[in-house]
């Protein structure tokens, strides 16, 4: 017996719709999808390429058809224990077993309910109190959406009070002239030299953003003596790219 994901579509049941309470399947239904699926997997048996029946859990089988209704895309699928042809006998039998327990302790909710008033009353009772346990559940997990909401909100918080890194050439393309003064300064320019070279940036930027690195090595230029001469070389690039990843500036 292995465990598949198997579409609804692809699944049959021989017993009758008509045995289960429709509040009871539409609460359930709600539940799986508000859930994202089933947490009692259905047991199946293979009747052809990739089709199936229910050999056991027919009411769970039929909420989750109802949940695909309300919701096909979300509950396309449902989790299910498929028998191996090989194992079917000892699968019967076991869940033979489980019914016959199941029978003893508590009224079986799959038989057909019957017109006699007694057995009405009982079947009655037998779904009010799965509903009952239904609503709880569905208590318990809107409050747990609620908490996982809230740890949201607050990590979204946390991550917006992080500094943002930014990309060097947006370092050259929007930072203020003292800010980028400044920066140089990390990256081993000396005062004079990081006052000139922003400068130039400051001015080249002014003209046309730079498109990238390269273009800030061929556009900025600083005076030295009387000739103009590159103001960032393409090893001190390199020193600025990785002075500036490491850095993480406020």
């Amino acid at each position: 017996m292995k465990f598949y994901t198997v579409d609804v579509k692809n699944i049959t049941c021989d017993v009758p719709l008509s045995n289960f309470s429709n509040d009871a399947l539409n609460s359930l239904a709600d539940m799986i999808i508000e859930s994202g699926g089933i947490i009692r997997p259905l047991i199946l048996k293979t009747t052809g390429l990739e089709t199936y029946a229910v050999v056991d859990g027919y009411f769970e089988y039929y909420a989750a058809v109802r949940a695909r209704e309300k919701n096909p895309r979300q509950c396309e699928m449902v989790n299910a224990f498929v028998i191996s042809p090989k194992n079917e006998d000892e699968i019967f039998k076991q869940v033979s077993a489980f019914r016959e327990f199941g029978s003893d302790n508590k009224p079986e909710i799959t038989e057909r309910i019957q017109t006699n008033h007694s057995e009405s009353i009982t079947k009655n009772n037998d779904f009010s109190l799965l509903e009952k346990q239904i609503n709880e559940l569905r208590s318990e997990l809107a409050q747990e959406r609620q908490e996982r909401q809230k740890l949201y909100d607050t990590l979204k918080l946390i991550e917006s009070q992080i500094p943002k890194q930014i990309t060097p050439l947006d370092t050259f393309n929007s930072l203020s002239l003292l800010e980028l003064t400044f920066r140089l300064r990390t990256a081993g320019f000396t005062d004079k030299k990081a006052v000139q070279v922003a400068e130039s940036v400051e001015k080249e930027r002014k003209k046309k953003k730079f498109e990238s690195l390269k273009d800030v090595l061929t556009r900025v230029k600083i005076v030295n003596g009387k000739k103009q001469i590159k103001g960032i070389s393409g090893d001190k690039m390199v020193d600025i790219v990785d002075s500036w990843s490491r850095i993480l500036f406020i």
